[in-house]
């Protein structure tokens, strides 16, 4: 029984991955890594919830009873434009705050951004 939800076993300890990088790391970098796998666990468990056991693309044909609904794919497709186009932005920003700071390492940033006041 728990070996048949392997997909969701994968959803669930990728999305832990991603949070336990985003919450234990103080580098940009990894935590821009870190909302990418969460993200990604987010797209497993959406494909998988839509999966339609027996159900074939949703074209007419004679003897066809079970189709399978294409739009959680293309929300998922939009979503990982979306995320590409959101990493890029986040890596940027990176980069700038290295510019600005000198480093990635929120600790660091908080010191030199409490200097400054």
């Amino acid at each position: 029984m728990l070996m048949g939800l392997y997909n969701y076993w994968v959803v669930v300890v990728l999305m832990m991955v991603g949070f336990y990088i985003v919450i234990a790391h103080g580098n940009l970098i990894k935590k821009i890594v870190g909302l990418i796998i969460f993200q990604t666990s987010v797209f497993i468990f959406y494909i998988s919830m839509a999966k339609v056991d027996g159900g074939t693309a949703p074209i007419l044909a004679e003897g066809i009873k079970l189709y399978s609904n294409p739009l959680p794919h293309v929300l998922i497709l939009t979503a990982i434009v979306v995320g590409i186009a959101t990493t890029a932005l986040a890596l940027a920003l990176a980069v700038r705050i290295k510019e600005a700071y000198g480093s990635i390492e929120e600790e660091e940033i908080q010191k030199k951004d409490n200097q400054d006041c």
